[in-house]
């Protein structure tokens, strides 16, 4: 094992191989280790956050490195199976790469079971090791959209997309299951440890292949004292101290990207450090208050235009409360210095958390959507 400082709060553990990493997170599953707050596997790696109040970086290392992983074997987890049409365009590259018939590819694809070894890339995509034992490149060139339900191979691991998104595995089919539901208890169909079985469910063209995208967020139901976006800008999005434990989904952290920003705007307004801001990117936003309430803004070095309903023009300060009335109209120009800026509002913003928070990740599209006029 070797061990690498990722952070304050966190080390990276690197091993020889996936059974050594996939036994080293079955042992610290099963004897944790005081202090730690989350492990999130990887093929050779394992990144292990804990509190430096709790363990020190030498004394984790020295307690994991002491761990003998040595015939470690993880119990067989729950089955899913999923069925798959096998008509994926590298079906038949695939097939040459490993000079046998497509035939013999979806023979052994279904003829043997995958673990899911870990979680990672976007929401709900699991790492699917063992089965067909089939090794095949990534593509040359990654396709810049690869639907939803897409089942693929790259290095010696078979994956299937959750949602449509970028990619350079290898597509030999599609399932119309879906992989990432936030209806459910447990939004990720496939968890570390799980079993997952292919089955042939026959030649159907992937146009007719149907997968609902992921659920996004309403819009909240409009309180009495709101704010009426009149131009959102480039991009401004809820964010807050981001969603962190979820990384065995497949989910990021997220969240504001300058939280000292944020916790100083929260403090400004007498909210809680952690409360949801708005985080307007490069300035440009535009809105008109409904209702009595009081905001503050931090973060780049921006105008704040304040126009009130009665006409007069005020220029409130950055880091400092102010109030707004029924009318009033604020815009937020080009920052001098910095990108982002951050609106907090007393009491904060009614929206329903997703995860646990009201960040927004717009890649894996979890939160609520990016403000619209």
């Amino acid at each position: 094992m070797r061990f690498y400082p990722a952070n304050l709060d966190a080390l990276l553990v690197e091993l020889s191989n996936l059974d050594e990493t996939l036994a080293l997170f079955e042992s610290l599953q099963q004897q944790p280790i005081a202090g730690v707050e989350e492990i999130v596997p990887a093929a050779r790696t394992l990144l292990v956050h804990f509190r430096p109040s709790a363990i020190s970086f030498d004394a984790l290392a020295a307690q994991i490195a002491a761990r003998d992983i040595r015939g470690t074997a993880r119990e067989p987890g729950k089955l899913i199976e999923i069925p798959v049409h096998y008509n994926g365009e590298d079906l038949a590259d695939v097939a040459r790469e490993l000079d046998i018939s497509v035939e013999e590819v979806i023979k052994r694809h279904t003829g043997s079971d995958y673990n899911v070894a870990f979680c990672g890339f976007a929401p709900g995509f699991a790492y699917l090791s063992g089965g067909a034992g089939f090794v095949v490149p990534r593509r040359s060139t990654p396709r810049t959209r690869i639907p939803a339900g897409a089942v693929a191979l790259a290095g010696g691991f078979s994956g299937i997309y959750p949602q449509a998104s970028p990619g350079g595995w290898q597509i030999i089919g599609v399932t119309e299951t879906r992989m990432w539901d936030l209806q459910r208890d447990e939004p990720a169909l496939l968890q570390p440890g799980y079993c997952v079985r292919f089955q042939d469910a026959g030649p159907l063209p992937l146009t007719r292949v149907s997968v609902p995208a992921p659920a996004r967020q309403q819009a909240s139901t409009l309180t009495e004292d709101y704010l009426q976006i009149v131009t959102p800008g480039l991009q401004t999005l809820f964010q807050d101290l981001g969603r962190p434990g979820q990384a065995g989904q497949g989910v990021s952290g997220s969240g504001a990207l300058d939280r000292g920003a944020l916790r100083a705007a929260n403090r400004a307004v007498g909210n809680e450090p952690g409360t949801a801001c708005l985080e307007i990117l490069m300035g440009g936003l535009t809105f008109t208050c409904q209702g009595q309430t009081v905001v503050a803004m931090t973060g780049a070095q921006v105008p704040v235009d304040v126009m009130t309903a009665d006409g007069q023009r005020l220029r409130p300060p950055l880091y400092a409360p102010f109030s707004l009335q029924t009318g009033d109209q604020v815009s937020v120009g080009s920052p001098t210095a910095g990108l982002r800026s951050y609106l907090a509002v007393r009491g904060g913003f009614v929206q329903a958390p997703v995860l646990g928070s009201l960040s927004t990740d717009t890649l894996a599209q979890v939160g609520p959507p990016a403000l619209a006029a």
